[in-house]
């Protein structure tokens, strides 16, 4: 899978969630559910299989469907394999039994089933905003919550999804570990970057966000306040987001940061230089080492970072990611 670049200035940063497809609007009444995930017994067994061997024993045939991954970065260890399932022409598909299936090479022995829930990233009608829920917007995205990857390097990867007549699959993008080592891991400390708050641009907050209207989570700068509260940072932008799913993001956390402030402040970190694609990528950016948007970080109290989110997640996602800087 090739990278995806914002825009020929903006030098390496790569739109990763769900690839720039043209999917299907948001719709529906603004709920905010999840699709479980199917059994793991409802696929086969990779029974120290290889991935050929897997998809010989299994029978199953080409799908027409296409796979496509929502997150470029993987690190050593358990990472979120978040992905898309499209149609042929690029249409968005919600209702899709899907698991994933991991190998190092073609000769290793195949990790899986993973399968996978449908994350909705619908928010209540009062934070869904007028960039979010146009055309070709993101509605949902599948999501593994835990593939262990042990070790660096290139992976193979194979989709099994079960349809009307029996089981497809699909070659899926090999992802790469362990190729981003500047971005902030867990339980490592992130680089105090400064971001401008609303006192700074004199309350005009279209000069440091492009949502419309522009969110609320401008109040405080994060390098004031990292090491002191818990803190969430998000680095998106919904007008200029090629992936499309940046303004659904921004809504989602919109809506959380209402359940969780004060005891927990949101900062929402623009992409470009005065929200111009032309000036290139802001230097908060590249202290982090990001080459893809959006991120969001999960920074508790002691400064650390407790949990990252790469791409599209729903409102129960975040809610539950939240747990690891505001144990219940």
């Amino acid at each position: 899978m090739p990278r995806l670049r914002l825009h020929p200035a903006a030098t390496a940063l790569a739109c990763a969630a769900l690839l720039a497809l043209v999917i299907a609007a948001c719709g529906g009444g603004g709920e905010e559910t999840t699709r479980p995930a199917p059994a793991a017994t409802e696929f086969p067994s990779a029974n120290g299989k290889t991935i050929g061997e897997l998809l010989r024993d299994s029978g199953a045939k080409p799908t027409k469907l296409v796979v496509s991954p929502a997150a470029l970065v993987f690190d050593k260890g358990p990472n979120r394999y978040p992905f898309g399932v499209f149609t042929l022409s690029q249409e968005q598909v919600e209702n899709a039994d899907v698991a994933l299936y991991f190998a190092k090479n073609g000769k290793s022995k195949v990790q899986g089933p993973y399968p996978a829930r449908l994350e909705s990233l619908e928010t209540k009608p009062a934070y869904r905003a007028q960039t979010s829920g146009a055309k070709g917007d993101a509605s949902s995205v599948y999501v593994v919550p835990k593939v262990d990857f042990n070790s660096d390097g290139p992976w193979l990867a194979v989709a099994m999804l079960k349809g009307k007549n029996g089981l497809e699959a699909s070659r899926v993008p090999s992802p790469v570990v362990g190729d981003n080592p500047r971005i902030p891991e867990v339980g490592q400390r992130p680089p105090a970057i400064q971001t401008l708050t609303a006192a700074d641009v004199g309350g005009d907050l279209e000069k440091i966000d492009t949502r419309v209207p522009p969110d609320q989570m401008h109040k405080v700068d994060f390098a004031e306040v990292l090491g002191k509260k818990p803190v969430v940072l998000i680095f998106a932008t919904p007008a200029l987001c090629q992936s499309r799913v940046c303004g659904p993001v921004v809504d989602v956390a919109q809506q959380v940061a209402d359940e969780y402030e004060p005891e927990v402040d949101f900062i929402h970190q623009e992409v470009y230089v005065d929200n111009e694609i032309a000036k290139g990528v802001r230097p908060q950016l590249k202290e982090f080492g990001l080459e893809t948007e959006p991120w969001t970080f999960l920074v508790g109290k002691d400064g650390r970072v407790k949990d990252r989110l790469e791409g599209a997640y729903g409102v129960a996602e975040l809610e539950q990611a939240m747990q690891t800087i505001v144990p219940g």
